[in-house]
């Protein structure tokens, strides 16, 4: 059999059953913004990471600033997204509790998806991605926004896109994420192609 790079994935965009099954809470339409590149969004990070540590210490086992505001001179929406390793995300009385002290609001749940939580924070505007030990996603997270580091070409694009697609006036931003979709595996399929530790096949998406 063909090799495949162990953080592949296929292009399988989730269905809106899936999306509505996830959510914690009700989501208001409103519409998505894009905007420039802002020096300040590593600061805010930082913020951040100071509050989730206040919150848990020595339960917090990695912390990443990812997705588009950790990538300098791209277009972005206004939030800061962030990976938090704990020894089991799904184990919520463990780091929930805590995290909601600080602020931090349960938004989406999915335990078929490496148990990956995802809470809301407010001041600055925050995605925070919760996750376990040897979980993929984070690793995928982490090697797109180094390739998007080093990649002017594929970079200006993916603003680009971001930039249309904001235009179309998306209401809810599972569905700009979902219209993204093709894009970030293109580029995905480019990453895991240059790995030199690890031999890929090319699955192009239908």
């Amino acid at each position: 059999m063909s090799p495949t790079h162990p953080l592949w994935r296929p292009y399988e965009p989730p269905t809106q059953e899936e999306i509505q099954a996830a959510r914690v809470v009700p989501r208001a339409p409103e519409r998505v913004e894009v905007v420039p590149p802002d020096p300040g969004w590593t600061a805010d990070y930082q913020r951040v990471r100071e509050q989730v540590i206040a919150a848990l210490g020595e339960r917090v086992l990695a912390l990443e600033h990812v997705g588009s505001t950790s990538v300098p001179d791209l277009w972005a929406k206004p939030l800061i997204d962030i990976d938090l390793t704990v020894a089991d995300s799904g184990d919520e009385a463990s780091y929930l509790p805590a995290l909601d002290a600080a602020g931090f609001e349960l938004r989406i749940r999915e335990p078929d998806w490496e148990e990956h939580r995802l809470l809301g924070g407010h001041e600055p505007w925050t995605n925070l991605h919760v996750w376990s030990p040897g979980s993929a996603e984070p690793r995928r997270h982490v090697a797109f926004r180094d390739w998007l580091r080093g990649s002017e070409q594929d970079r200006r694009a993916y603003a680009e896109l971001k930039r249309s697609l904001a235009e179309q006036g998306f209401t809810d931003v599972m569905d700009y994420n979902t219209a993204k979709g093709g894009f970030i595996y293109d580029v995905y399929e480019r990453i895991f192609a240059a790995d030199p530790a690890h031999p890929h096949t090319p699955r192009p998406r239908a």
